[in-house]
């Protein structure tokens, strides 16, 4: 990939790191309207496919067949962060499908609400898969095997009826073949694709249109209703896509994904932008998501308020001391 440097950090004026990535505009015509680096590259989704992967189920009615309320659609699409609200909702979606979390194969680490605010656990925690970040999306997985009466010991098959459904529904969600998505297996263990950034970018296009999409709008408005609607069910506390969300105000939708990938789409606009930080670094994908709202003139006075924690900024020492800047240094262009 032909990569830009999008944010540079320096200590005492002088500069430390450079941090290179991509990024893709484009409406829901699948037209590329701005770009940084390569728009077209070769991506891996991580995260961001999580509401692509819920499209099966929702088309087949499972949320209407369970009785899953907003909150708990949402979680389909989330990188939760094993709070409580997530917990407690990802349980009551096992047991309406007449499961326990035993059956979940995304395994099991300590709950996001303490690695990512950097916290460290209280003493004696117990944990388990449903504290996953991933579990309600997987929880959505054994929903749709219950559904069409599949096998669940292998849901997470590649060659599994419920994955060849993702697969099939994914590619036509971002208009491309199945055999031209490239397959890797992501953290939680499941099935995930890369695709050209900009074919990512109209996926989020699309979703974001709603109802509007005259192909999936009946199964996108759902989602798009419940992330937007429940941004704090799709992250957590103190969390990227919860803060994009709510500054957006109900007009964009936001999904974050590890090393370095973020989506943003707007509702009004019909248009979504994709990003790649090719380190991986979040805080510089963050402070480029946020550059990127600002370049588009998708941000009002409140809006870049609100996310002024999240752009690039002054850098400060354990003392709070300023040490050094974090800042921008690209320009969206035309193709």
């Amino acid at each position: 990939m032909q990569l830009a440097p999008l944010i540079e950090l320096s200590r005492g004026g002088t500069p430390e790191c450079l941090h290179f990535g991509s990024v893709a505009v484009v409406n829901t015509r699948g037209q590329l309207l701005a770009q940084a680096g390569d728009p077209h590259g070769i991506t891996f989704t991580r995260s961001t496919l999580k509401v692509l992967q819920a499209l099966p189920f929702v088309e087949a009615g499972g949320p209407q067949q369970f009785g899953f309320s907003t909150a708990q659609v949402a979680l389909l699409c989330a990188s939760h962060s094993g709070e409580d609200m997530h917990v407690t909702q990802v349980q009551h979606m096992l047991e309406t499908t007449g499961l326990t979390y035993k059956t979940l194969r995304c395994g099991c680490h300590v709950p996001g609400i303490f690695t990512l605010l950097d916290q460290a656990p209280p003493a004696g925690l117990v944990f388990d898969e449903r504290h996953h970040n991933c579990s309600g999306k997987h929880a959505g997985f054994l929903a749709y095997c219950v559904q069409h009466d599949l096998p669940l010991d292998d849901y997470l098959n590649p060659s599994h009826p419920l994955q060849q459904a993702i697969r099939r529904e994914v590619a036509r969600a971002v208009g491309m073949d199945t055999a031209d998505l490239k397959m890797g297996i992501d953290g939680c263990s499941a099935p995930n694709y890369a695709m050209p950034l900009s074919r990512l970018a109209y996926g989020y296009a699309r979703l974001a249109s709603g109802e509007r999409d005259a192909e999936l709008g009946g199964s996108f408005a759902p989602l798009l209703e419940a992330m937007t609607t429940h941004p704090e069910m799709v992250s957590g506390t103190g969390r990227s896509d919860l803060a994009f969300m709510q500054a957006g105000r109900g007009d964009w939708v936001s999904k974050v994904g590890a090393d370095g990938v973020q989506v943003v789409g707007s509702q009004s606009r019909g248009e979504a932008f994709a990003i790649k930080i090719s380190d991986g670094n979040k805080a510089a994908l963050f402070a480029t998501t946020v550059e990127v709202l600002d370049q588009l003139g998708w941000l009002d006075d409140a809006a870049r308020q609100a996310l002024q924690p999240w752009r690039a900024q002054t850098l400060l020492n354990a003392r709070g001391l300023p040490v050094g800047e974090r800042r921008p240094v690209f320009t969206l262009q035309k193709p």
